[in-house]
């Protein structure tokens, strides 16, 4: 009977080890950024980027008392960018389009206003 409870014993330190294994760790930024437009009212907008690629977004609605506000990032209103310069054309509702050159860093979230 001893030696059984010795051996139980025995086992269960055998078993419950310190966590030795293999393990991921991710850290740093992720490799792309964003850009949001902001406007005096939210709408639907058409943006191209580098005269390839062509998105719908909506802008984000602007407060005056809530000028410096964070605006997270959604499937809505932003659009993921490698980081580099990237010329932009935004075409709103009415058909009139403006041109910007946008420079976007790593994991950088960059607000354009209309």
């Amino acid at each position: 009977m001893r030696n059984l409870i010795i051996a139980a014993i025995s086992a269960l330190f055998l078993l419950s080890s310190c966590g030795v294994g293999t393990y991921s760790v991710s850290s740093g930024k992720e490799d792309y950024g964003h850009i949001s437009f902001i406007s005096s009212d939210k709408h639907d907008i058409t943006v191209q980027i580098d005269d390839k690629d062509s998105y719908s977004v909506q802008t984000v609605k602007t407060k005056k008392y809530k000028k410096d506000r964070k605006i997270k990032p959604t499937a809505l209103n932003a659009i993921r960018l490698t980081p580099g310069k990237h010329e932009i054309t935004v075409t709103n509702p009415k058909g009139e389009a403006v041109k910007k050159s946008v420079f976007v860093s790593t994991g950088e979230h960059k607000i354009i206003e209309l």
